[in-house]
C-alpha cells in the first residue's frame, strides 16, 4: 500500500486500538498490528513497562508478543530477553527521549536535538537491537513507569526508516501511546501511590534538595529556615506520601511529578 493511503479516519484508528477492559486487549493488540502494516508494511513491538520482566498478555494469558505481533521465531523473541532493557540501545534512548524517533546503526534520528541519545553507544546495533532500523515510540506514562512501542521495517534488511518516519511518526506515536496507556490502566491492579496527594509548595521545595543529596542543615541555610522546620516539612510529606522512610519519600516525590528537573 502507496504511503499516505488509508480506508480509514485516524478517530476510527483510535477507537480500534483502545482498550477499557481486559477483554479488549487481543483485539485492540490484533488492530494496531494491521494498522502499522497497512501505514508503512511496519512490524510492532510493544513494551508496556521496560523495567519489568513481565511481558505483555491478552485476557487469556497469551504474549502478544508471539501470538498477535509475530515475534516468534528463534532470532525474534526480544519480549522473552530480560537483559533486553539493560543491553538494547532502544529502551535506553527511551529513558532520555519523549517524542517518536527513528533509529539505526548511524544514529538516533530526532525532530529535535537530544543530546544524551547522542552519547548512547550504538556500538554492535543490530545484535543488541535486534533490528537493522526502528521507529519508537517513547512512552512515559504516570508513576515514573516508561513503555515504548518499536515499529519495525517488514524487510529486516531495511536500514532507512525515514520516508515512514516522515509519513506516520505522529499517528503512529498517538496509537502506540492510547494502546500501552490504555493497556497499563486496564492490567494495574495494585495502588503503590496516595490517590489525591497534594505536597506543599515548602514540602517540595525541602524534597526538591534532599533529592540532590543536601542534608536537613544544608537545606535549612540555603532556605533561611529551622533544621526542625526542614524536617517537619519532609517528614509531613512522607506521611502524606506514605512513605517508610526519606528515600521512599523522595522516591514517591518524583514518581509523582513534583521533582521535575529544571530545564
Amino acid at each position: 500500500m502507496a504511503l499516505g493511503s488509508f480506508r480509514v479516519s485516524l478517530s476510527e484508528d483510535i477507537a480500534r486500538i483502545s482498550i477499557t477492559d481486559f477483554a479488549d486487549v487481543r483485539r485492540a493488540a490484533e488492530n494496531l498490528r494491521d494498522i502499522a502494516w497497512e501505514r508503512g508494511q511496519l512490524r510492532v513491538a510493544p513494551w508496556d513497562n521496560i523495567a519489568s520482566k513481565a511481558p505483555m498478555i491478552d485476557a487469556d494469558g497469551a504474549v502478544l508478543a508471539a501470538e498477535i505481533f509475530g515475534w516468534d521465531a528463534p532470532h525474534e523473541r526480544w519480549w522473552a530477553d530480560t537483559r533486553l532493557a539493560l543491553s538494547s540501545p532502544l529502551p535506553r534512548a527511551c529513558r532520555y527521549e519523549s517524542e517518536t524517533f527513528w533509529v539505526n546503526a548511524q544514529g538516533f534520528h530526532t525532530r529535535q536535538p537530544n543530546r544524551y541519545l547522542d552519547a548512547i553507544d550504538l556500538a554492535n546495533f543490530e545484535k543488541r537491537a535486534l533490528t537493522k532500523a526502528a521507529i519508537v515510540t517513547p512512552i512515559h506514562l504516570p508513576f515514573g513507569q516508561i513503555g515504548a512501542v518499536s515499529f519495525n521495517a517488514s524487510d529486516p534488511e531495511r536500514t532507512d526508516l525515514s520516508q515512514e518516519f516522515a509519513a506516520h511518526a505522529d499517528i503512529l506515536g498517538l496509537l502506540a501511546y492510547r494502546f500501552v496507556a490504555g493497556y497499563v490502566k486496564v492490567i494495574r491492579t495494585r495502588h503503590w501511590l496516595p490517590s489525591d496527594c497534594q505536597l506543599t509548595k515548602r514540602e517540595v521545595e525541602c524534597l526538591r534538595w534532599a533529592s540532590i543529596g543536601k542534608t536537613d542543615k544544608e537545606i535549612s541555610l540555603i532556605l533561611s529556615r529551622s533544621h526542625a522546620t526542614v524536617r517537619f516539612h519532609i517528614q509531613n510529606a512522607g506521611e502524606k506520601l506514605d512513605a517508610v522512610n526519606r528515600s521512599q519519600t523522595i522516591f514517591k516525590a518524583a514518581q509523582l511529578g513534583y521533582l521535575g528537573f529544571a530545564a
